[in-house]
């Protein structure tokens, strides 16, 4: 009889233990996985996001979104190329929820209470997303190869330098055939990022020749020829007769590059070039956490035309879901995946990996 119920009681035991774990393989089953793209399966994505902005990040921002929205898909992300600084402005009134901008919002325009989908105690944060060189673009008929260093270089778009066999660039290019012929120097026409990289590169490099301050906004005493948007200086320099203009390497291809450098070295526009000299910048003193704007070390080695371009977001949303949406697309923007998407589409160069991790931690805070 004894040999009978421990039976029992031992069968009734392992029968418990049995269901217990039944229990548990289910509530597992039933665990939201995470997907790619930052949601979890049992709490998905939905929403719009509007963002404006940098034109320069215009192809990579298709290719993020387009992934973004594969993997979302209840979520819709619009990202007009207007310009940086219609996205700073944007973004600041509550136009749209996010900003792209080839640079930072300086900290006396990142003051809590400026923004207005931003809490009131709440500043932007500048996260870096976006590495590109930027092209010295040409179109000189029976000029293939160009060298130019930073001095020869301001003084052609301060219009010191007007005809194209001028010997200072003929010094740097022994064996070009460069002719007789009127230089016509593209600039952008409207608040360009682009724009503030370039002069900044100018005014470091070549102070002594580029006067001027960096500035998003092209000196107005200058002449040259004015473009609209990325596009439009693809444009002027393409359909143009002996042009040059600045523009973001991703859409400068079809182009023709100048080598810029110093003495005897020169080298072409490359993303390696770029992301070797950014490994070189370091962030901003005197930001707040998880404020990772950039001071671009212009002389350090590789290529020193290159610009770092920014999402632009509150630390603090006034609306949650607005905060959850563009927290996960600002984590895709700048996980491994996102960057070597961008590196492919845009030839951008991807976040070293230091400062990936600091952005992984940046788009993490948003809240």
């Amino acid at each position: 009889m004894i040999s009978v119920s421990l039976n029992r009681r031992f069968a009734k035991l392992a029968a418990v233990a049995a269901i217990g774990t039944l229990a548990l393989s289910a509530c597992a089953a039933n665990e939201p996985q995470t997907q790619p793209g930052g949601n979890t399966g049992g709490d998905q994505l939905s929403g719009q996001l509007k963002g404006q902005g940098s034109s320069a990040q215009k192809v990579a921002q298709d290719t993020w979104i387009k992934e973004f929205q594969t993997k979302n898909g209840g979520v819709t992300i619009n990202y007009s190329p207007d310009g940086s600084g219609a996205g700073r402005d944007g973004f600041k009134n509550g136009a749209v929820d996010f900003a792209g901008s080839d640079r930072a919002y300086k900290p006396e325009e990142n003051e809590a209470g400026k923004f207005a989908k931003c809490e009131s105690a709440s500043k932007a944060l500048n996260i870096p997303v976006y590495v590109s060189p930027i092209a010295v673009s040409f179109n000189v008929e029976g000029v293939k190869e160009l060298n130019l260093d930073a001095k020869t270089t301001a003084a052609i778009f301060k219009g010191d330098i007007k005809k194209w066999n001028d010997p200072k660039i003929k010094a740097l290019n022994a064996n070009a055939q460069l002719p007789d012929a009127d230089i016509t120097a593209v600039h952008r026409s409207d608040n360009s990022g682009t724009t503030e990289n370039f002069t900044d590169w100018l005014n470091k490099a070549a102070a002594d020749v580029w006067t001027e301050k960096a500035s998003g906004d092209w000196p107005a005493a200058l002449k040259g020829e004015a473009a609209k948007g990325t596009a439009g200086v693809v444009a002027a320099v393409k359909n143009g007769k002996n042009t040059i203009g600045y523009i973001d390497e991703s859409q400068a291809r079809e182009l023709t590059n100048a080598k810029i450098g110093e003495g005897s070295n020169f080298s072409a526009p490359s993303v390696e070039a770029a992301g070797k000299a950014l490994e070189a910048s370091p962030i901003e003193t005197g930001r707040d956490a998880n404020d990772l704007a950039i001071k671009v070390d212009r002389k350090a080695a590789g290529y020193p035309v290159y610009m770092v371009s920014y999402a632009l977001v509150c630390a603090d949303y006034k609306d949650d879901k607005t905060a959850k949406l563009v927290k996960a697309y600002v984590s895709h923007m700048g996980s491994s995946e996102g960057q070597q998407s961008a590196a492919k589409s845009a030839g951008a160069a991807p976040l070293p990996s230091k400062l990936a991790a600091q952005v992984k931690t940046a788009a993490e805070a948003i809240k």
